[in-house]
């Protein structure tokens, strides 16, 4: 018989840990990230999320948090999630090729000057890593969240965070943190209050 409650245990224990090792080992760059992050957008940058699946779900928080902030004070910055755009990521697919999806919306929409925030547990998702090649010809500052072994994202992104882990849903609740303390850091960086989030 399985211990169920061992195993939920089990599963925070492991959560909590990976967590701890990924922000342990990736302060510094995470912090030179958010600096970058708030240039951009005082200079008028805007913020495009994406990913696919989980990935998805993740890139619409992310731009809520960012253009609907919950603290008082804090300013809203633009950002948009591509994969929330159905209509258009579906004809591309249909039309084109899916993989040019992200692509496709970020030759028409994006400018030097914005940031594209990117989702792949893999880092070998093709319609996100055509995004981060497109956003790289755009001059976007780029911005890859994943996990395993970073897969080719690293190599395409401009700021790389790798999960070292082999679970989606670590890898996932490890972005998820990440994209709330990049939210708090460039607001922090940016004058506004330092409050416990």
């Amino acid at each position: 018989m399985i211990d169920l409650a061992a195993k939920v245990t089990r599963a925070a224990a492991e959560g909590a840990r990976v967590k701890e090792a990924f922000f342990a080992a990736n302060a510094e760059r995470i912090v030179a990230c958010a600096r970058e992050l708030e240039r951009a957008f005082a200079a008028g940058g805007r913020l495009f999320t994406l990913g696919n699946g989980g990935g998805a779900c993740e890139a619409q928080h992310a731009a809520v948090e960012f253009s609907h902030p919950i603290f008082e004070k804090r300013a809203a910055i633009p950002a948009f999630s591509l994969a929330a755009d159905v209509a258009h990521v579906t004809a591309l697919g249909n039309d084109r090729d899916f993989s040019q999806a992200f692509a496709g919306q970020l030759r028409v929409l994006g400018r030097r000057g914005d940031v594209v925030l990117a989702l792949s547990t893999s880092g070998t998702s093709p319609s996100v890593l055509r995004a981060l090649a497109a956003a790289r010809e755009l001059g976007i500052l780029t911005v890859g969240l994943t996990g395993r072994d970073g897969g080719k994202m690293v190599t395409l992104s401009d700021h790389a965070f790798v999960v070292e882990s082999f679970s989606v849903h670590r890898i996932q609740e490890v972005h998820l943190a990440l994209v709330h303390v990049l939210w708090d850091l460039v607001h922090v960086i940016g004058g506004a209050e330092d409050v416990l989030t």
